[in-house]
């Protein structure tokens, strides 16, 4: 059974991901310091896949933790997902950001080049791109200066996951340019739980919906839209775990210093507005919110051109933004009152 370290596997994204690893026949090992996440996440995946689940608490940045994971392990690959993530807080605190997930991940890939692991895949993001000129965006289209120091973050990760990849000899690697994951499991065993107040669209809708802020605020109507709002991809959590177990096999098959990317979306977008009025069709809430000034960082329209991935990784999409909500606000309402 292969074995994958996942860093931040205890998060929402990370953690569907083990889920869908499992399913595959492979053993991940998570390293995850629950910064942004919960450690009843790991019960639930126990539940959820009836298997134990191996867990290192820590930083995946601590070089004596991942040796002695190593060593523990016969590593074969790396999911690497533990960055921060908010636009917003980008723009407020940089270098939380920069050290974190520009100097975390040279760390990060220090240890790998040293003990010759072979397979690694990153979680990067559309952040990459800026402000686009022509839409759906493709692995072409150029990368614009980032609008926000996550989305450089993103962009810094990418170059020297590349330029380590080509020099290493033995890596091979692919970064997957995710748009806006959205959902929970069917189960509702895991989902997201942002701590403190979510700076994502669909958690803050389920939790004002639920009662736990008066109302949402929609940053901006003024955008050049159909509706004025914001356009974003947004793909179903499960989906987008799905493709981390097919970028695993796709790099297996390449020769050492493989490096690409490819996009995971859904090759729709959807504006703000549709994503609230969606919510409410399929689960019959109504939404309190309100019109606010833009947000800084925010680009106006994003959505991926999904070519390459039905191509190249024999993935695509297969659920709905409907589908998606439903999950999400069934997740919610297993929450009950559990505040992040």
């Amino acid at each position: 059974m292969k074995e994958v370290i996942v860093t931040g596997g205890a998060g929402f994204i990370g953690s569907h991901a083990v889920v869908e690893l499992i399913e595959s026949g492979y053993r991940p090992i998570i390293i995850d310091n629950f910064s942004n996440s919960e450690k009843t996440v790991l019960d639930n995946l126990r539940k959820l896949t009836g298997q134990e689940i191996v867990c290192y608490e820590g930083d995946f940045q601590d070089t004596d933790l991942l040796n002695k994971v190593m060593a523990e392990h016969q590593i074969y690959g790396v999911i690497h997902f533990a960055a921060y993530k908010a636009v917003g807080e980008s723009v407020k605190n940089p270098l939380k950001y920069f050290k974190n997930n520009v100097a975390g991940l040279i760390s990060l890939l220090e240890i790998l080049e040293a003990k010759k692991i072979k397979s690694l895949v990153f979680s990067s993001s559309c952040t990459v791109y800026g402000e686009a000129d022509k839409l759906p965006l493709t692995e072409d289209s150029p990368l614009k200066p980032a609008a926000s120091p996550y989305g450089a973050t993103k962009q810094m990760g990418e170059i020297m996951i590349k330029d380590t990849t080509h020099a290493s000899g033995t890596l091979r690697s692919l970064s997957l340019r995710y748009f806006n994951p959205i959902g929970a499991h069917p189960s509702a065993l895991i989902g997201e739980l942002p701590i403190g107040i979510p700076s994502i669209l669909v958690p803050f809708i389920t939790q004002t919906v639920a009662g736990w802020h008066d109302k949402l605020t929609v940053f901006g109507n003024d955008y050049p839209t159909p509706d004025g709002t914001n356009i974003r991809d947004y793909i179903h959590v499960v989906d987008l775990a799905k493709a981390h177990v097919k970028a695993l096999e796709y790099i297996s098959n390449k020769g050492a210093s493989f490096y690409d990317e490819v996009n995971i979306g859904t090759g729709k977008g959807s504006s703000v507005l549709e994503v609230i009025n969606t919510f409410e069709e399929v689960t019959g809430q109504k939404v309190p919110y309100e019109i606010g000034p833009r947000r800084p960082g925010d680009v106006i329209a994003s959505y991926a051109g999904v070519d390459k991935s039905r191509q190249v990784l024999g993935w695509e999409a297969e659920k709905t933004l409907a589908d998606a909500l439903a999950d999400a606000w069934r997740w919610q309402q297993a929450l009950g009152d559990k505040r992040g």
